[in-house]
């Protein structure tokens, strides 16, 4: 049993185990509740810095299409690339011929009238010679229908009138006393008829040689000295043709340019009309720009505008230059931009742009590039 006089410090035993067991269930839940506290504010902070991320995301985009907005609504510059070019002449040959002698070389400049190509051609001398002997005979012709008979024809003609002149006299006395005879009964009728026919005959005679003679005066007949004068100009025109065929054998510059390529060489046997090279006329400039039509306003023709050629221009330096439209023209239907819907607006056409420069550049070669730049809010601004 237990002692009752010990009760007092049993319950009180009792007591210091159940004060113990709070103080340690206190002790206990004072630990636990730090705890909570730390993680609850690490839930905070964690949220305000994922709610902070949010917001500059959010920030950024709309930053961004601020940016794109601009970007587009600013206006951009518009580049062209264009090609200049220079008039080309190719040098043919006229006539067939063998290549003597090349007198220039690719970039020599060139005069008009100066020899570029020397030929060898027997044909044209052959024709030539021909020629001339042809005109040497048609000449002599000429000379013998001007100038008429020699004077020993003309002589010879004068005296055979003279001595027809003479009998015919001479008949003409015979017949009148052969006729006064037949009147007085003393001669036939037979003697006078005789007479009087050879008086008729050598008058016959004697007017004959005396055309003989005005023809040896007169000479040639006015047809006979057309006929040989006709002949001496067809000679003529022969030779001349011989002469400029030989000529245009060695051939001449027809322009002042630069000598851009040369295509045969010497000994070569060329055909007619085969090309030997090709001149370059570098004050006849010009740029080619393909230019679609919304923007054809700032290429009207009698405008300005101001190209880079690169090829002449260096990093701290470009090379610009002035130009000025002379032509416009449309280009075929293949550079014809066409919309796949009506939302999409009408056909755009592309047209060519030629323009000369200011002040043109010897350095400047065909085919370098020209770089063209524009401003399209000026051609808004033109199209409102």
């Amino acid at each position: 049993m237990p002692d009752p006089y010990n009760a007092p410090d049993n319950l009180n035993n009792a007591n210091d185990v159940n004060n113990a067991k709070i103080d340690t269930q206190t002790s206990q839940d004072t630990t636990t509740v730090p705890e909570y506290h730390k993680q609850s504010n690490a839930n905070k902070t964690l949220k305000k810095i994922i709610i902070a991320f949010i917001v500059i995301i959010v920030l950024g985009f709309i930053g961004y299409g601020l940016i794109i907005s601009n970007e587009h609504s600013a206006p951009n510059t518009v580049t062209f690339q264009g090609q200049m070019q220079m008039q080309q002449t190719s040098i043919a040959a006229k006539v067939p011929g063998r290549i003597a002698q090349i007198l220039v070389t690719e970039g020599d400049k060139v005069e008009v009238g100066q020899q570029l190509i020397e030929m060898d051609s027997p044909e044209i001398n052959a024709k030539i010679a021909q020629a001339r002997a042809g005109k040497d005979m048609a000449q002599s012709q000429l000379d013998k229908a001007e100038n008429g008979a020699r004077p020993q024809e003309i002589a010879q003609a004068k005296a055979a009138w003279q001595a027809n002149k003479a009998a015919s006299d001479l008949a003409q006395n015979t017949y009148q006393r052969v006729d006064r005879l037949y009147e007085e009964g003393l001669m036939a009728r037979q003697k006078r008829d005789e007479a009087y026919a050879q008086y008729l005959a050598t008058q016959d005679q004697t007017e004959a040689a005396r055309l003989q003679y005005d023809l040896a005066l007169e000479g040639a007949r006015s047809e006979d000295k057309s006929a040989a004068t006709a002949q001496v100009a067809q000679v003529d025109a022969k030779l001349d043709e011989a002469l400029v065929a030989k000529q245009e054998a060695n051939l001449k510059s027809p322009i002042n340019g630069i000598v851009d390529d040369v295509i045969v060489s010497a000994g070569e046997v060329i055909g007619q009309g085969v090309p030997i090279l090709t001149l370059v006329n570098t004050d006849d400039q010009w740029v080619v720009l393909n230019v679609t039509e919304n923007y054809l306003n700032q290429f009207a023709v009698g405008q300005h505008f101001t190209g880079t050629i690169p090829a002449l221009s260096s990093t701290d330096k470009p090379y610009n230059k002035e130009f000025t439209v002379y032509a416009t023209s449309t280009l075929s239907d293949f550079a014809t931009w066409r919309p796949t819907n009506n939302n999409d607006g009408f056909d755009v056409r592309t047209f060519e742009i030629k323009a000369r420069p200011s002040n043109p550049d010897s350095r400047i070669r065909s085919g370098m590039s020209v770089i063209v730049q524009i401003d399209p809010a000026a051609v808004i601004q033109a199209q409102e």
